[in-house]
């Protein structure tokens, strides 16, 4: 009488599948790119010492863009009450570029300007007197409730007001100069020509308390 054949298995051999998945993680460790946040991009001035009383710098009011946020993210922007940011780059802009009062340094920064820039100077003896060092600063000041979110979000359009007329000067848009990072040496000559004589000069004050924790 024959021997009856025995059963073939019918289970799958998984010895390899652990490799397969170890394979499997390495490639897409590799693979994969992951975002980093690299912040914001902030000089600091120097240290100041504490042996010597800092610097007194008398400005006229006009020459101070005033921003305000409250606790309850809200602005006062030149005493005048804002519920969003919705042409504050466009207000800092006009501010920058008023010459109101212009010395003869400013003067030849202004006929420096493209004609697109020129033909929007204001010229208003109740604003800036000129883009130049201590002729324009944009104050930020903020509430100890204020939320992170607003605070750059006001702060991203003062600095967009400046890059829009930086890009400007050398006939870029605004997005195309500040992808810009000046790594050669053409790069970093337009950098240098679109600020030259408009320093990025943002004031951020110490936030007030009322509000916080």
């Amino acid at each position: 009488m024959p021997r009856k054949k025995g059963r073939v298995s019918q289970e799958v051999n998984a010895g390899s599948m652990a490799d397969i998945a170890f394979l499997l993680l390495i490639f897409f460790l590799v693979t994969t790119t992951i975002a980093s946040d690299k912040g914001i991009l902030n000089i600091l001035p120097p240290k100041q010492d504490p042996n010597q009383p800092p610097p007194e710098i008398d400005l006229n009011e006009r020459n101070i863009f005033k921003i305000l946020i409250n606790a309850n993210d809200q602005l006062l922007v030149e005493d005048e009450y804002l519920d969003n940011t919705d042409g504050l780059a466009e207000d800092v802009k006009s501010f920058i570029l008023n010459f109101g009062a212009p010395d003869e340094e400013a003067i030849g920064l202004y006929n420096s300007l493209p004609q697109s820039l020129k033909s929007q100077v204001n010229r208003s003896p109740n604003s800036s007197d000129h883009p130049m060092s201590g002729g324009a600063v944009v104050s930020i000041k903020t509430n100890r409730g204020t939320s992170y979110e607003k605070y750059l979000e006001v702060l991203d359009q003062v600095k967009k007001a400046y890059f829009d007329i930086y890009a400007e000067r050398v006939g870029l848009t605004t997005d195309q100069y500040r992808t810009i990072t000046g790594k050669n040496a053409a790069e970093k000559e337009l950098l240098d020509r679109g600020k030259e004589g408009i320093p990025m000069a943002i004031s951020i004050a110490e936030p007030d308390k009322i509000g916080g924790n």
